[in-house]
């Protein structure tokens, strides 16, 4: 890891043991001698699962993959690999991917389908698979319940690990949420390089799981950009092991089960804001709330218009309230916005009303605002109902110097 972003959180949560999950995290030299970048976790017979993944179509061969072992809705282990991507890799990456997901069924004792994959790291080059599959015997031996070291594993060009929990009841039965996630540049979901895996131990049925993920994610993974660049191998999964004993859940509308949506939400919009928090030369939060749009689909376009516009965010890292290149990424949306409507504030303090700027209004409180690291921006289109939240970052130099370097 490089310095550690100056927006980062001030430790890594204290994520407790989940029932059914087990993990553990190595050193394979996939890329790097001295780098942990490989993740085994274990779980236990009648896991559930959900996912949702990059609609890239250039997507990584563990993608592929991933979709067909999640139609049976069963898992009883993951396998992560940081360095290399194996994207672009032809038949070479379909094999690897079978390799270690048939080695480590054999380990676990269990069906190879039921064996997730996943990869994030540089594009186009050959997985050295045997390394992976070498190592997981060690790494069965060695399960736990460590999550950060399991975050280190899985980090690419991350500054700090990523994890989020909570712990609520379904009914008069505690169950507990955790997760992990990487990601730094190459964010831009579309579903959702970015890899995001979260469990429980309560008992939701698949399909029940997969409504809820699906219908989150679009509050969460979906609606966070760094650079506006979706990778091929961007994947969430939610694994369920069953193992709490409380009411049976048979509909996502049960009541008793909202606390544990409510939680999952939480969980989630806090590993995609870390996920903004550590985009790639970071130094500013960006939090754009839409409203007035025609539904919140449009206003989540209008906000990712404004949140990916390069002018924008360097703007933003430059300190400079330019209000009117939120007036352009407004515009080029394609949304519908009606421009004699359109109001703007930023940092609390409107800056443009009714198409227009605001006669005589006070830039001071705007230009302080601006040199903090979390930016407030607020948009009303004037047309609807329709209301979003999307975060960004700023745009630096940083950026640059990542990325110029990243296969070297």
């Amino acid at each position: 890891m490089t310095d550690k972003s100056p927006l980062a959180p001030e430790f890594f949560p204290e994520i407790p043991a989940i029932p059914g999950v087990q993990m553990a995290a190595g050193t394979c030299g996939v890329r790097y001698s001295q780098k942990p970048d490989v993740l085994l976790v274990t779980l236990t017979e009648d896991t559930e699962v959900a996912g949702v993944f990059t609609k890239s179509q250039t997507a990584a061969a563990p993608i592929d993959w991933c979709k067909k072992c999640l139609q049976s809705g069963r898992a009883r282990a993951l396998i992560v690999n940081s360095g290399n991507a194996n994207a672009f890799t032809g038949i070479s990456g379909v094999e690897a991917v079978e390799r270690t997901s048939l080695k480590a069924s054999e380990i676990i004792g269990s069906l190879q389908e039921d064996v997730f994959v996943a990869s994030t790291g540089v594009i186009g080059e050959v997985l050295p698979d045997h390394k992976i599959t070498d190592a997981l015997a060690g790494l069965y031996k060695n399960l736990g319940s460590d999550w950060e070291a399991a975050v280190k594993a899985i980090s690419t060009t991350d500054t700090y690990s990523k994890g989020s929990y909570k712990k609520i009841k379904i009914g008069s039965t505690e169950v507990v949420i955790g997760g992990i996630a990487k990601g730094s540049g190459m964010i831009a979901p579309d579903m959702a390089t970015m890899l995001a895996f979260v469990f429980t131990d309560a008992k939701i049925p698949k399909d029940i799981l997969q409504n809820l993920l699906s219908k989150l994610v679009n509050r969460s993974f979906n609606s966070i950009t760094v650079d506006s660049d979706t990778s091929t191998n961007d994947t969430v999964l939610l694994f369920a092991t069953g193992k709490a004993k409380h009411k049976e859940v048979s509909d996502i509308g049960d009541k008793h089960i909202k606390a544990f949506c409510q939680a999952l939400d939480s969980v989630m919009l806090d590993l995609a804001q870390q996920i903004v928090r550590d985009g790639e030369g970071a130094t500013k939060f960006i939090e754009i709330k839409v409203s007035g749009a025609f539904n919140e689909a449009s206003a989540r376009k209008i906000g990712l218009s404004i949140a990916n516009s390069p002018l924008v965010k360097t703007a933003i890292a430059g300190e400079d309230a330019n209000w009117g290149r939120i007036v352009m990424a407004v515009g080029k949306s394609g949304e519908r916005a009606d421009r004699d409507k359109l109001c703007i504030s930023m940092g609390g303090v409107e800056i443009a009303a009714f198409g227009q700027a605001v006669g005589g209004y006070d830039e001071v409180p705007v230009a302080e605002h601006m040199k903090g690291k979390e930016i407030n921006i607020e948009v009303d289109v004037g047309i609807g109902g329709g209301t979003a939240s999307v975060w960004s970052c700023d745009l630096t130099h940083g950026y640059i110097s990542i990325n110029a370097d990243y296969r070297t």
